[in-house]
């Protein structure tokens, strides 16, 4: 369903969205510099996650949740000599989810 912004021939927009299994969040949030600004629990974050992911199909957008991996994430940080923070997880889920929607088709 589109919303009002959003006409019927005009594609609709592709949101990277960082996720997380609830397994890995306690060594996600120990290795992440910022870890202290995510919610205490994985059941909040999952919360407010899902509430933005519904927000975002409301508004007519595509949402690609792209999870972040306690073993390639510190190796993908450490090629491009990142900080494990907030800016790195969104700029990797750019990345791959620009890969998944424009990359080549095989």
């Amino acid at each position: 369903m589109k919303n009002e912004k959003q006409s019927e021939n005009q594609a609709p927009i592709i949101q990277a969205m960082v996720w997380y299994k609830e397994e890995d969040w306690e060594k996600l949030i120990e290795m992440f510099t910022d870890g202290h600004l995510l919610p205490k629990s994985y059941a909040d974050w999952l919360k407010k996650a899902d509430k933005m992911v519904e927000q975002l199909e409301a508004a007519g957008d595509v949402v690609i949740k792209v999870f972040i991996d306690p073993v390639t994430f510190p190796a993908w940080c450490k090629k491009k000599g990142r900080k494990m923070d907030m800016k790195a997880r969104t700029d990797l889920a750019i990345e791959v989810a620009t890969k998944q929607s424009f990359g080549p088709k095989v």
